[in-house]
Order: structure tokens, then sequence, then C-alpha cells
């Protein structure tokens, strides 16, 4: 890992994201070097010619968040980095951002795929409005592997049960959902008895990493390369389309909790027209 510090001006930056005005990220780049991760783009603005997952900047910023900006607002922690990587134990950036944190009333999603989080559960607890989102697309600890150098799925599932019974607000992100590969409801029953809400994103593939994860179905998975290049070569959508009714389907059922991110694009664009 290129390990480096760098110095911000301000934490806090303006969101495009559907659900949160705003997004703090205290690291650029990412050692968990997620195959499919759509945040590998930060490169074209940051001067980093690394491969994803080889770099890490440390943010250093002498300002203090203005929390009165944050006021009834939305906060993510983090879109483009996970802000309890394997630096952050050394770091303890995001630990001092959630100390800026606690007394502010605003509604904050911290997303992560680390077991790291639990060292601040003094912290979580103390939050107003707090949801914690864990990543988890599938059972199979290999194909985790394959995918990531973040938690166990195991990790995961463990640390989403021990935040639930500290009466933090769980959030199971289904994501990314790759085709004929994530099996929704046997993570569903595997985890329901602690998780509060699940969420659902699908596998979007562009940029240079749609070719490598398209290699990799190929090699590992040749029997399924047809239907991937049905859905992203093709563009075919009726995978999706179905799948969405097949989970709300199951959901309502089972009274599960749910959002349907499919259609990001879409919920992006909503929120630019009010």
């Amino acid at each position: 890992m290129i390990e480096k510090e760098i110095q911000v001006k301000d934490y806090l930056t303006k969101s495009n994201l559907p659900s949160s005005d705003y997004v703090i990220n205290p690291y650029v780049g990412c050692p968990h070097g997620c195959k499919y991760c759509y945040a590998s783009f930060m490169k074209r603005f940051t001067g980093h010619k690394e491969e994803w997952g080889t770099f890490i900047d440390i943010k250093r910023c002498d300002k203090k968040i203005n929390t009165k900006k944050l006021e009834n607002k939305s906060v993510f922690l983090s879109s483009v980095t996970d802000c309890y990587n394997q630096f952050e134990e050394k770091y303890k950036i995001t630990r001092r951002i959630l100390k800026e944190l606690i007394n502010v009333n605003c509604n904050l999603n911290i997303s992560t795929k680390s077991k790291l989080i639990l060292r601040d559960i003094d912290l979580l607890k103390q939050m107003k409005n707090l949801t914690v989102s864990m990543s988890i697309n599938t059972l199979d600890e290999n194909f985790k592997n394959d995918m990531d150098n973040a938690s166990s799925i195991k990790e995961r599932l463990s640390t989403l049960r021990t935040l639930h019974e500290n009466g933090i607000y769980t959030v199971l992100f289904m994501s990314p959902i790759f085709p004929y590969i994530t099996n929704f409801k046997e993570i569903i029953e595997i985890s329901k008895a602690y998780i509060d809400e699940y969420w659902f994103e699908n596998l979007n593939l562009r940029g240079d990493y749609k070719t490598k994860i398209l290699l990799y179905i190929q090699e590992k998975y040749p029997k399924l390369i047809n239907e991937y290049n049905d859905i992203y070569m093709k563009g075919n959508k009726k995978y999706w389309n179905d799948l969405s009714k097949e989970i709300k389907d199951y959901c309502e059922i089972n009274n599960v909790k749910y959002i349907n991110y499919f259609y990001h694009e879409e919920l992006v664009k909503n929120k630019k027209n009010g």
C-alpha cells in the first residue's frame, strides 16, 4: 500500500446521492480493493495512477466541521472509501469526526465492510439518529475473497448482530447483487433476527472494471457468461425488472422492511428535479 497524508480544507462535501445531503470521506482510496468498486473513478480527480486498492491518502483537516450546516440534514460516511478501512485503526480520523457529530441533530448513515466499527461503539451509542449499513452480497467466503479484502462475511454478520444488540439501527446492504450468484432470500433468512432493514443495489458495470468482472465470470462461472453478456453488453433489463418484483413480493409477504436502489440513476435525477 502506498500511504500518504494530505491536507484538506473541509471534510464535508455536498452530496448528489439520492438519500444524503452531505458526505464525509476521511480517506482517498481504499485498501479493500473491491473489484466492482465504482469509486475507482476517483483516480481521475486525485492524480493517482496506481491500481485501485493499492493506495490510501489520509485526510488531515484543521478546520472543525460546520455542524450548523448539518442540522436536520442527512450525512453519509462514506461514499468513495470505507471509513473503517484498516488504516483507520492507526489514524483514527473517523473516530475524531464522530466525536464532532455526537450532539448534532442530523441523520447519520455509516457504511462499511469492516468489523473495526465496533471499536467506536461507545460513540455510536451516543449518536442521535444513526444507521449503520454493512454490505453483504454473498454467504460464500471464497467469492467474497475474490471480490474484496474487507472483513469476512461471518465477521460482518457478527458485527451487525452486536450493533443491533446495542440498540443501533442496522441495515444489511445487499450490494452489489451479482446476477444469478447473489441469493437474496438466503441472506435475509440467515440474518433477519438482527437486521432492521435491507437495502438492495444491482451490480452496475462501467469503466475498466466492467471488463475485469466479465472476465472473472467467464473464468469462474462460465455457464453464466451468456446471461451476463445479455445484461451488460446488450443492455437487457428484464433480469433486474423480474428480480425487483421478486424482492418486492418476498419482502411484503414476510414483513421485511426494505429499499430498492436498482434504479439509482433515476433516483439521482429525481433528487435534482426536486
